[in-house]
């Protein structure tokens, strides 16, 4: 039985013929992305917006019923709320955004945190009240900045480790990619105002990690291959070195799309912005490490020369003293 090969083995797409159009196309889509998050912002979530945070504990209960919750909580019209268990498995923490109308005015946000629990106290019996306070905007402007900080320093970080392993220029150009990447999903967020919360910087993180190993399965058969080929004019070796790396390529993301596809289309509305922005990054990572990471090796100089050792001083002493040209 021979075996389903979705990319043939004799593949050789031309992809670099095309990589000005589509990298005009890509910064122009960065900039709209940075345009829709300075104009339209972010719809952020409670652990960046603040709100007001309920904690009960569910005395008869060995579990408490997070689906539910989430449902009743979000019945109240305070948007999604964030349900999380909170210590042993009955107990839970409940977190709203408060509406701007409630901001400033004294009491509000204990109404508020007061009718949610009066909401689950008439579904349930044997519920405890362990806590109704209000998250301040001062904790949630530093969930922002540390979340931004994890952000900066994880693509820095990828990018001086890139740098090491291979030459500078693959490092800025694994740089550029995950930044074009990073940008296209906020302006998604920021086009259709989905929830942004500590969820899509995870998802945000797992879209860093992907890209890049994708970008540095790429990078690793261009430099086996600037070995091998070394007369190979550079455009030829980039499309030689992405076409060889294909079928991997196309294999990974379909197998993820097929775990994500269902999960977007009907998996809860809690998942569903942490799962749009994964396969969206799917997408993007994907497009990025063929046309954003690889073309940009060829501005930045990289050469058939690049990872050819370098002659030391002594070494070419020895050379001419032995006559050798």
């Amino acid at each position: 039985m021979r075996l389903l090969k979705l990319v043939p083995e004799d593949t050789n797409i031309k992809f670099l013929k095309w990589r000005v159009p589509f990298y005009v196309v890509s910064i122009l889509l960065i900039i709209a992305s940075w345009g829709l998050v300075f104009t339209n912002g972010l719809n952020y979530g409670v652990d960046f917006a603040g709100g007001q945070e309920v904690r009960l504990t569910f005395e008869e209960m060995e579990e408490a019923p997070i689906g539910d919750l989430r449902d009743r909580v979000a019945a109240l019209g305070y948007g999604e709320p964030v349900v999380q268990r909170f210590g042993a498995d009955n107990e839970v923490s409940i977190r709203v955004r408060l509406p701007e109308e409630a901001e400033g005015v004294p009491g509000a946000a204990t109404e508020i945190g007061n009718q949610v629990i009066a909401t689950i106290e008439d579904a349930y019996e044997g519920v405890r009240r362990d806590g109704n306070d209000t998250v301040s905007g001062k904790v949630a402007s530093e969930f922002r900045a540390t979340a931004l900080e994890a952000l900066i320093f994880a693509m820095l970080a990828i990018a001086l480790y890139i740098w090491i392993r291979f030459e500078w220029q693959f490092g800025i150009g694994a740089l550029f990619a995950l930044f074009h990447d990073v940008s296209l999903t906020l302006g998604m967020f920021a086009l259709f105002q989905l929830e942004f919360s500590l969820q899509i910087i995870a998802a945000i993180l797992a879209i860093i990690g992907y890209s890049l190993n994708d970008t540095i399965v790429v990078y690793d058969r261009i430099r086996e291959n600037l070995k091998k080929y070394r007369k190979m004019p550079i455009p030829e070796l980039l499309d030689l070195s992405v076409n060889e790396t294909l079928a991997r390529t196309v294999m990974t993301s379909l197998t993820l799309l097929v775990a994500l596809l269902p999960l977007l289309l009907f998996g809860p509305a809690s998942l569903f912005g942490l799962t749009a922005a994964i396969t969206l990054g799917i997408f993007v990572g994907t497009y990025s490490s063929v046309y954003m990471a690889a073309p940009i090796l060829i501005w930045l100089g990289v050469s058939s020369d690049s990872f050819v050792p370098r002659e030391s001083v002594v070494d070419a002493q020895e050379r001419k003293a032995r006559g050798e040209a």
